[in-house]
């Protein structure tokens, strides 16, 4: 059996952190360029640097995804990007466009190539031929695969060829992510980084005076918000850990660069624990339902299993609703602890009050709950509450913790 690789989403340094220390094997990142999510935080190049060396530190690989499709006038940058990026010894670059590919390799000769979602391989035929002609290690298939058709390519191919899935977050409605609605609607290129996601809108149907077709479309629903017949559902496969490993899925890739980093270092930790658990013992294997809560706490639409045991034809996988539904609130993040007091210090992310119930998630997972008996800020005075963005505050916690968990 093949340990499948935890890839976790890495928006920002902070993000990054968690990532590692939750339990990803490594992580996707971008430049402030040429990668699928412009609007995530990204790296400068400094950032990038110090993040590389912060992952290899720690035993996690860093890819890098230079997955847009560049126009002719953009290569003299991407050139003298790509030659900035190779000096940082990244793990891996996340490609889409073949030329792009080929500058890689003219540029830099042992350059690692993941071929992106976004080229939608399907075929067993398709994979080898990116393997033979631009010698790439790792295919990350498109989502619209069965989990029969993955474990069909996994025996079709070369076993030094790696596949890669996503197995939680965002799905999109277009195929493998490939859409021109954004840039219809408002001149943001979706294929260029800078989707709107029109396909989340509620849309209004109307009938047709002069058609033929004097009804909506038989299928299609409309409250009185109107529809979101695009948006689909979020995947999430921590219930299908055996069944993933079993089909010779190399990587479980995690959605989500533009979520909280208490999205990351939760789905990191679940994910972690399932497939540990699963490659400990496969016989004895049982989903733990405190994974499945721990999942069902972070921001994301209805779940789903994707298209792994349903066609796109058959089920579109589209949401009934608008907008997500909400995480547990998290109040901040672990920046010290002192042992002899028993105070944490803490970086807030959401107001706090005295009085809140909490607990800490850990890389061993959640806490048991406390109420908070008192709020201190930084120049340790008591206080009601945290009302400040980023305001470093103590509290006293019944059992030791580490810099880097999350108060939530």
């Amino acid at each position: 059996m093949i340990k499948p690789e935890i890839l976790s989403p890495a928006g920002n340094i902070e993000k990054l952190y968690a990532a590692v220390r939750f339990g990803a094997d490594a992580v996707y990142l971008a430049g402030k360029r040429y990668g699928m999510r412009a609007g995530a935080g990204n790296f400068t190049a400094d950032e990038l640097d110090s993040a590389i060396k912060y992952a290899h530190n720690n035993g996690v690989k860093v890819y890098v995804t230079l997955n847009t499709m560049p126009r002719d006038d953009e290569y003299g940058e991407l050139k003298k990007y790509i030659s900035q990026l190779d000096e940082m010894k990244p793990d891996a670059y996340i490609v889409s466009d073949v030329g792009v590919m080929q500058t890689l390799h003219e540029l830099c000769p042992d350059a690692v190539i993941h071929v992106s979602t976004q080229a939608s391989v399907v075929s067993s035929k398709t994979a080898d031929t990116y393997m033979r002609l631009f010698c790439v290690k790792r295919i990350v298939l498109a989502r619209e695969l069965s989990l029969c058709e993955i474990a069909k390519i996994r025996k079709n191919t070369s076993p030094e060829l790696e596949l890669e899935t996503f197995v939680h977050g965002a799905m999109c409605v277009s195929y493998s992510g490939r859409c021109l609605l954004s840039n219809h609607f408002t001149g943001r290129d979706g294929n260029r980084g800078e989707c709107a996601q029109p396909c989340r809108w509620n849309y209004k149907l109307f009938k047709l005076e002069e058609s033929k077709d004097e009804t909506r479309r038989p299928g299609i629903e409309q409250t009185e918000d109107g529809t979101f017949i695009m948006s689909s559902r979020d995947m999430c496969m921590i219930e299908h850990i055996p069944e993933l490993c079993e089909a010779g899925i190399s990587s479980f890739k995690i959605e989500g660069r533009m979520k909280s980093t208490y999205y990351t270092a939760a789905t990191a930790l679940a994910y972690r624990q399932a497939v540990d658990a699963y490659v400990k013992s496969p016989e004895s294997y049982e989903t733990d339902p405190l994974l499945v809560e721990l999942l069902e706490s972070v921001t994301h639409r209805k779940y789903d299993t994707g298209y792994y045991f349903d066609k796109p034809m058959s089920d579109a996988k589209i949401v009934d609703e608008p907008g997500y539904i909400t995480e547990r609130p998290y109040f901040g993040i672990v920046t010290g602890y002192d042992k002899e007091s028993g105070y944490a210090e803490i970086r807030q992310k959401n107001k706090t009050v005295c009085g809140d119930k909490v607990r800490f998630l850990t890389p061993s997972g959640d806490t048991a709950p406390f109420r908070i008996e008192e709020i201190l800020n930084e120049e340790k005075e008591s206080v009601i509450s945290t009302p400040h963005p980023k305001m470093l505050f103590y509290i006293k916690t019944p059992y030791p913790v580490g810099e880097g968990d999350i108060l939530h």
